[in-house]
This record gives structure tokens, sequence and C-alpha cells, in this order.
């Protein structure tokens, strides 16, 4: 597999946010107060994340976003301009703040808890959208979240769905999503939460996962990809299903995998790669993300994908 002479084209609607993460030998219990032994700042929120993730695996990509003009808003323009992303749709609102993302990790076990304060990505107004139509329009694909406010989301939905666009949709962070979302969606990629609450199937298991995938294709979402952590990746479309191992790797810090999973399954799928083989691509994406700390710095460039791959290869 190598990356297109051309890149693909993908727009990225979702959030932004700064990380403010700090690591502990264990994360707080309430009321307690832990002393910790690093902090970090940087470019965060899902959608920025997916985005990255999407441009270092090999796509061009259109950030469509909402930032203030505060001191946290130039980390974003920096950010997105030092991965080689076009900002012409990072829209600024000078009345509301850049969000920020307060990131707790564990030392011990790499777990996180994670608390967000949206800023201006929660307030993506119809007229925002409808500015970046035409990128949307002309982009191979649409990946977006559930981190900004849902009517954004339903309208940059519908704009790609009518103009053919393939639309991925990661329903994070957990909430419900209306049928008629769903029947626009090719693609949908919850973890095992999130598919859990949207589709009421308890999910312990690949065989729940594949149940819950069904429940979700019943709504109206045309394929699914479950992501179970340690377990793998659940992958079913039409009426074929597989399941892809997860792969052994030393984890280092766990945010942001689903993100890098998201993002490289969007380029896979912009290449034409179909969903099983963009899954695989993904899941190698995403095991390479957690071996290192941070969330957009974890996101593994195309090169380090495809070594990874073509060792996975030369081990059957």
């Amino acid at each position: 597999m190598s990356a297109a002479d051309t890149k693909p084209h993908i727009a990225v609607m979702g959030s932004f946010v700064v990380d403010l993460m700090a690591r502990a030998p264990h994360l707080p219990r309430t009321g307690e107060t832990v002393k910790g032994d690093g902090f970090k700042m940087g470019p965060g929120g899902k959608g920025s994340n997916q985005g990255v993730a999407a441009q270092r695996a090999g796509a061009e990509v259109d950030m469509i976003t909402k930032i203030g003009t505060d001191a946290f808003s130039r980390i974003a323009l920096d950010s997105f301009r030092g991965e080689g992303m076009h900002t012409r749709w990072v829209m600024q609102d000078p009345e509301l703040a850049t969000g920020a993302a307060l990131i707790m990790v564990d030392d011990e076990t790499g777990d996180n808890k994670i608390l967000v304060t949206l800023g201006a990505c929660a307030h993506m107004t119809d007229a925002d959208i409808e500015a970046a139509r035409e990128v949307i329009e002309t982009s191979a694909v649409l990946l977006t979240q559930l981190e900004t406010n849902l009517d954004a989301v339903e309208k940059t939905v519908n704009i790609a769905s009518s103009a053919g666009v393939t639309v991925i949709l990661n329903p994070a962070p957990a909430s419900q999503v209306p049928d008629e979302l769903l029947k626009q969606v090719d693609i949908l990629t919850p973890n095992e939460v999130e598919a859990s609450i949207l589709s009421g199937v308890s999910i312990a298991s690949p065989q729940d996962a594949g149940a819950a995938a069904r429940a979700l294709m019943a709504r109206g979402a045309r394929s699914v990809i479950i992501t179970l952590g340690s377990q793998g990746v659940l992958a079913m479309t039409g009426e074929e299903e597989r399941f892809i191992p997860s792969l052994k790797v030393d984890c280092v810090d766990a945010t942001g995998a689903g993100d890098a999973f998201s993002g490289a399954l969007a380029t896979a799928i912009a290449e034409g790669q179909d969903i099983f083989e963009a899954a695989r691509f993904a899941n190698v994406a995403a095991a390479l993300s957690v071996t290192k700390l941070g969330t957009a710095p974890s996101m593994p460039r195309r090169s380090e994908i495809e070594q990874a791959l073509s060792e996975l290869k030369g081990e059957r």
C-alpha cells in the first residue's frame, strides 16, 4: 500500500480545543489532589485530531471549525498550517472563547479522564456551514463527529450526502443520534460504549458488537465499524462482517486512539480502499498512536503506518 500520487481531498467538520494535559501516578478520586509529574499544552478536539490524523495518513484536509480570537486561537491556526491543512473555513468569533480540554492521564495504565469546554466550536451556525458548502460538496469524504452542536453536524452531513460525498460519522462523545441523520451516514465508527448507547445492545465481546452493528444498520447506517479497544475492530457492511484483531503494542497514552482510527479510515476510504482494507489501515494507525504521548502529536505519519502494515504482512 502506498500513498496516492494525488492526495485525496477530505473535509473534516468538527471541534478544536486546546489540550491541557497532566500526568500523574494515579487519577484523582473525588476531593483528592494528586501531584502530577508532567504537563503539556497543545492542539486537540476530536475534529482537529481526526483532521491531523487524516492529513498525516496521506490526505489533503480542509478543516471546518470555529475558534475565538483569544490566545488559544493562535495555537489552532499554527497547528493546522504546520500540518499543511487548509484553514479557509476555520472561522473566528470575537465574542466566544476557543475550546479547551483538561486531560488527566494515569502514568501506570495510560487511562485518562477528560473535561471539555467547547467554546466557539459548539456554536457553528447554518451560515458558517453554508459558507463551506463548495468544499464539502467537492470532497471525496466528509468526516465529522458529535463534539460540535448537532444542528451543524446535521446540515453538514445533509450537504455532503446530497452531493454524493461519502459520509463518515464518528458518534463521539457518546449521545443519541436521530435516525434521519444515520440514514445519511455511509460509515458509522463508534467505540463499544458509543455503540451500546446508540444500539441498546450491551457490548462485552465481538459477537455483541456484531449484534449492535446490525441494530445500527437497521436504523439506517449503511456500514458500521465498532472499535473494541484491546479486543480489536468489528467491521460490517451489507451482509458481510469481519473481525480485525488488535495489534500488540506498549500503551503509553490511549488518548486520541479513536481519532487516529477515524482520520486514517477516512484517508483510506478516500483513496478507494474497501471498508475492510480501510479498517485494517486505521487499526494500525490507532495502535501506533497509543505508543506516544498526547493526542495530535501521537497521530502516526503515512510512512509509519505503511512500515507497520509491511511488518504485519511479513509475519503471516
